[in-house]
């Protein structure tokens, strides 16, 4: 419990009871004024009219008018003031024998009125007696409760006494311990408080400030410096080109590298603000302007009459500082990795396959143009063996062509050389044309092929006819090649909001979810299958598509088939 709900329970109930104390205190003291007033205004006054009557009565003799005169008014007061029970008869009676002693005075008439004064008297007096005795009782309930709450009072007082002073003072004393340890650069020195929530916020807070000074006290000046110096150094001497910026994209750090490219000095730049700078700079305005989204594509920088290629990384920085749980944003660096080597050998083997595929499929196509020869008998007819081996060379012929065509399209993939014609172009003329190259194929494995076309006569498609053709083929092929035998390949042609979809289903073993991503990698094979391909077509047909603006992608599970596809704009 927090010391200011203690208090102000404490303080608060106390003040309750006083305030009830006060109040009962003036209740009691009201009824006992009541109860006086109640004496003196009743029963006093008619023993004082009594009294004055019987001197009156004692005066009749010697001054008669003015003893009676005296006698009625005390009489007439006397009625007024009737409170007792038995004091209106009595009165009453006074009134007819003091009458009847006007008319004829005698000492019994006489007697009589003295009688019912003495009755009126008596009355009042048990009156008193009566009315004094509640004033005792209202007295002694007065007390009981007065002294009561004020045990109560005291009991409460004495406590806060007691205990608040203590529960204030031992940990402000042990506090100030501290605080004298710590003065004393003892910043081992922690303090830990039971009780209150704000002696237990106070010691978290003192600790964790003791704690950033031990931490502080741990790590000299010079040491710091030297850290820093030989983080400036190993940062430098990177090849990489490293960029520092604060949560303000203030430059608080740049290497060499990152000078060299960029063309800047450092002495200009540091506490800039990168934006600032990047008025100035061209590839610092490219480099910020992907700073929320890295570009996976290269960035080519030309230095020294020479292409140079980095790519762009962007590293968020979050510290958790001492004493504190979460993580706090400080800022980020822009990191350009130097894979020009890396380029340089991928463009060399990408000119070598290319020079080589090129070299190649003249030869092939000359073998195969031998084999077309043989195969007519032009040349004297052949026995079953020759046949059979010519039809093995035909076939790995054919194999050796398309891997050619394969490696010659990656060349300009890679290359980036891929030259495309754009057009409108009918859906069903590219599907019937791809249908075609891959019918004598089909026929191997008696495989149907059948086309559904949901679109209507209007509808073109934006592509290249050539390759969109050949990603056909490649799916078909494909398809062919792993569906069962006696079976049915399905090509389905529909509108699908402002693209134009090409779907080929399958009736094979299908491909598990977890290779979907890898499949259209290069060289990537689903493995267990039998392997006789490059791995390529996909690859390839993934870049001819999306090249078109267009999507692909695949939907397959084990034992159900697999369905590929691709999107293309609507012509």
């Amino acid at each position: 419990m927090k010391l200011k709900t203690k208090l102000t329970l404490g303080v608060g109930l106390l003040f309750l009871l006083i305030v009830l104390l006060s109040v009962i205190g003036s209740v009691y003291i009201n009824k006992l004024k009541s109860d006086t007033e109640k004496i003196l205004t009743a029963n006093y006054n008619s023993l004082e009219f009594s009294k004055n009557m019987l001197l009156a009565l004692d005066n009749i003799d010697t001054d008669s008018a003015i003893a009676v005169k005296d006698f009625q008014k005390n009489n007439k007061l006397q009625e007024k003031n009737l409170t007792e029970f038995g004091e209106r008869e009595a009165t009453q009676n006074l009134n007819l024998h003091f009458n009847s002693y006007l008319k004829g005075a005698t000492h019994e008439k006489e007697k009589l009125i003295r009688e019912d004064l003495a009755k009126i008297m008596s009355l009042n007096m048990k009156g008193i007696e009566r009315k004094s005795d509640v004033a005792i009782i209202t007295a002694e309930n007065a007390t009981f409760w007065i002294v009561s709450l004020g045990t109560v009072c005291f009991l409460i007082a004495f406590t806060l006494l007691f205990n608040l002073p203590q529960t204030i003072a031992e940990p402000i004393n042990q506090l100030t311990f501290s605080i004298r340890q710590i003065a004393d650069k003892n910043y081992s020195e922690r303090v830990h408080f039971k009780g209150s929530e704000e002696f237990n916020s106070l010691a978290e807070s003192f600790n964790v400030m003791a704690e950033k000074l031990q931490e502080y006290e741990s790590s000299s000046l010079s040491k710091q410096l030297m850290e820093k110096k030989r983080i400036e150094t190993l940062v430098n001497n990177m090849h990489d080109a490293v960029i520092g910026l604060d949560e303000n994209h203030f430059i608080y750090m740049i290497n060499d590298e990152a000078l060299k490219i960029t063309n800047l000095h450092k002495e200009e730049i540091i506490g800039k603000t990168a934006h600032e700078v990047a008025v100035n700079n061209d590839l610092l305005r490219e480099l910020l302007k992907n700073i929320e989204h890295p570009v996976k594509d290269p960035i080519k920088i030309v230095r020294d009459n020479k292409e140079n290629y980095f790519e762009q990384d962007i590293i968020p920085i979050n510290i958790t500082k001492t004493g504190e749980k979460e993580k706090k944003y400080i800022g980020k660096v822009i990191l350009l990795r130097n894979i020009t080597p890396f380029k340089e050998l991928d463009f060399a083997k990408t000119n070598f396959i290319a020079t080589i595929s090129h070299e190649l499929k003249t030869p092939i196509s000359a073998i195969k143009m031998g084999v077309q020869l043989l195969g007519n008998k032009k040349f004297g007819a052949l026995n079953e063996q020759q046949e059979e081996l010519l039809k093995s060379i035909n076939e790995d012929g054919q194999r050796l062509l398309d891997i050619t065509g394969e490696l010659l399209n990656l060349s300009q993939v890679e290359s980036g050389n891929i030259r495309l014609t754009v057009e409108k172009c009918s859906p069903k003329e590219i599907v019937q044309t791809a249908v075609k190259n891959v019918e004598k194929l089909a026929e191997q494995k008696n495989i149907s092929i059948q086309s559904e076309y949901l679109l209507g006569e209007g509808d073109f498609v934006a592509a290249d006819f050539d390759k969109t053709v050949w990603v056909m083929n490649n799916f078909l092929t494909n398809a062919i090649k792993h569906s069962f035998q006696d079976e049915a390949i399905r090509i389905k042609v529909e509108k699908w909001d402002a693209l134009i979809q090409f779907s080929i289903t399958d009736t094979g073993s299908g491909i598990d979810e977890k290779y979907h991503r890898q499949i259209f990698d290069r060289y990537f094979q689903v493995p267990g299958e039998h392997q006789n391909g490059t791995g390529l077509g996909l690859a390839i047909s993934k870049n001819f598509i999306e090249k078109q603006n267009g999507e692909i992608g695949v939907k397959s599970s084990p034992n159900n088939g697999s369905t590929f596809y691709f999107r293309l704009p609507v012509g």
